[in-house]
């Protein structure tokens, strides 16, 4: 019971803290690795339990996607797929010790990438164009650690974006939740297919994690900005702290 009742909360504050803020996946995973979940399948079950929150997000910028040409829009979401493909495919071929030790450099460099997203925007916006615009490298290598691993994503796409030259942050935020909604869904149905997702589990962390995106928009409206980004950014730092204790522990 105490386990299920982790699993709730987690995906709850998750939903919050993705309708705010993101950073969502700091909660979810470490709650499923301490239900007992190994790693590769907690992994795979976290990104079953946030998938409802990309969809609303999405749904949320449809206006703003609209005003994308179709056939760009089009181009990006298949680079978008065969890279969370093939993230999902190096989850899916990792040992569980040897994800194990990745896990706490992967949650310390996603934190630094949150606790840094206001300088790397910025630097991408000074390097604007320097790269080339809507190109697929770029994207088909974030994409790949998206699939694989998906804490900081969002921060790491709107960077891309600022790279692209984009500057409508709407656009950019729309763009970033339908690609991140497109890739977690071929991650997904790779994770189904390879029989590593816990759908009890999933089910029951979809559905609080989709109670608690609602309930973040009047969180979001009550707390200072600066105040939520500060929590994810503990949060991520003291979960990080845990998995190299861990880490250690096995060793």
């Amino acid at each position: 019971m105490l386990e299920w009742i982790v699993l709730i909360v987690a995906a709850f504050a998750a939903g919050v803290l993705n309708t705010i803020a993101g950073g969502g996946s700091f909660l979810t995973f470490p709650a499923l690795v301490f239900a007992g979940l190994p790693p590769v399948a907690a992994n795979a079950t976290s990104a079953v339990a946030v998938l409802p929150g990309y969809l609303s997000g999405t749904l949320g910028f449809a206006k703003e996607l609209r005003a994308f040409d179709r056939g760009l829009l089009i181009r990006l979401t298949l680079w978008t797929l065969a890279g969370g493909l093939v993230g999902a495919g190096l989850l899916m071929a990792s040992s569980n010790q040897a994800f194990s030790m990745l896990v706490p450099f992967l949650l310390l460099g996603a934190t630094g990438v949150f606790l840094f997203s206001q300088n790397l925007r910025a630097w991408a916006e000074r390097n604007a164009r320097k790269i080339a615009p809507y190109g697929a490298f770029g994207l088909v290598l974030v994409t790949i650690y998206g699939g694989y691993f998906n804490g900081g994503l969002g921060i790491v796409l709107l960077a891309l974006f600022a790279l692209w030259g984009m500057q409508d942050i709407h656009q950019m935020n729309g763009l970033k939740n339908w690609l991140s909604f497109a890739l977690a869904v071929i991650s997904v149905a790779a994770f189904a297919f390879g029989g590593l997702v816990h759908w009890p589990q999933a089910i029951v962390m979809m559905i609080a994690a989709t109670i608690g995106g609602y309930a973040g928009a009047p969180i979001a409206r009550a707390l200072p900005a600066n105040a939520v980004r500060w929590i994810v950014i503990i949060v991520g730092l003291g979960m990080s702290a845990i998995f190299f204790y861990r880490l250690a522990q096995g060793a």
